[in-house]
């Protein structure tokens, strides 16, 4: 049983909007579920999704205990595990494998993986996320943490919320950014006509900061914290913090800002260096090593939280994988000799 209070701020808004916001680890047709069950109370009594909150509304959810796995089965995929006890598993995802069985990828992913390695996954994500915390797309590598129980899933998914959990991402840019360090604050929401895409939310034109309250209940903040490491050749080698985790949010926020990330198929990320910059061997070893990448050079480093049962703070790191290793050293020895 959780319980919410309602802040000033929080007022007005609609219930099944509020508890998207305020429990990200359950998706938006798991919310209308609890509350069609009536596992979602106001000050006592049922309450339906459009109910419009109040200051200081109570608000408790009472989540049902797992049900079986139907849909995902164990299978013998291999894993890197960097730490694992009775509450928790951090892994460093490989590029490629999907998180969690979807539509078009029911087999085959990360949660398959983690059936076959351990038989307890917290149930809150339902039956085909269980123990899923927070995501990595697909063809995004690094670090992510799994809850093995309720209580772990809670409070790792609250530390996200609050923002006290960091992750931070390595990635490689096409374009020499102009700034050494910037936030871009700029809502997401899905493309109105590939609805396989993320695009920033522009209204009149205008883009800027804006509340979650204050934006329509599709439309979600996202804020970017960008630090630029290097200038390479025409890229730029960059760190990326998430203050908060939408949808392929590093990936729609870095095009948007017109430097997408390199390799990235989806947004504008899959070119081909100019023979007005390189010519020769040059250009065909550095365009021979930008097409190997197999998926945008986006890597999931740094990892930190508080452990939801000893509160002692743990900290993760995960090196890059070859391919994007081996880019940067290629782009680094080409920045050197010629000049760049």
């Amino acid at each position: 049983m959780e319980s919410l209070l309602i802040s000033p701020e929080e007022s007005n808004v609609r219930l099944d909007v509020f508890l998207a916001d305020r429990l990200p680890h359950f998706s938006r047709a798991r919310i209308q579920k609890l509350i069609a069950m009536h596992s979602v109370q106001i000050n006592g009594e049922p309450a339906k999704s459009n109910y419009r909150t109040r200051m200081g509304d109570e608000i408790t959810i009472d989540v049902p205990a797992a049900r079986p796995l139907e849909n995902a089965e164990p299978e013998n995929i291999p894993l890197d595990i960097v730490y694992e006890d009775d509450d928790l598993i951090v892994v460093n995802k490989q590029k490629g494998l999907v998180v969690h069985p979807a539509p078009g990828a029911e087999t085959g992913t990360l949660v398959n993986a983690l059936l076959a390695h351990c038989k307890d996954l917290s149930g809150i994500g339902g039956t085909q996320r269980p123990g899923i915390v927070h995501r990595l797309d697909k063809d995004t590598s690094g670090l992510l943490v799994v809850a093995k129980n309720d209580l772990a899933h809670e409070s790792l998914s609250k530390q996200i919320q609050a923002r006290t959990a960091v992750r931070k991402y390595n990635a490689l840019l096409w374009g020499r950014l102009p700034f050494k360090h910037a936030v871009i604050d700029a809502p997401i929401t899905r493309h109105p006509v590939d609805r396989k895409r993320m695009t920033v939310y522009e209204e009149g034109g205008m883009v800027g900061p804006a509340s979650q309250t204050s934006l329509p209940k599709a439309v979600r903040q996202a804020v970017t914290e960008v630090r630029l490491l290097e200038h390479l050749v025409e890229f730029s080698w960059i760190e990326a913090i998430l203050q908060t985790g939408r949808t392929h949010q590093i990936r729609v926020h870095s095009a948007f800002a017109g430097y997408p990330v390199v390799g990235d198929s989806t947004y504008g990320g899959l070119r081909k260096v100019s023979a007005d910059l390189l010519r020769g061997a040059p250009l065909q070893t550095l365009n021979a090593s930008l097409a190997g990448l197999h998926g945008q050079a986006l890597h999931a480093h740094f990892l930190s939280f508080d452990h939801p049962r000893t509160k002692r703070r743990h900290q993760f790191h995960a090196p890059l994988p070859d391919e994007i290793a081996e880019l940067l050293d290629l782009l680094r020895r080409l920045d050197e000799a010629f000049e760049f």
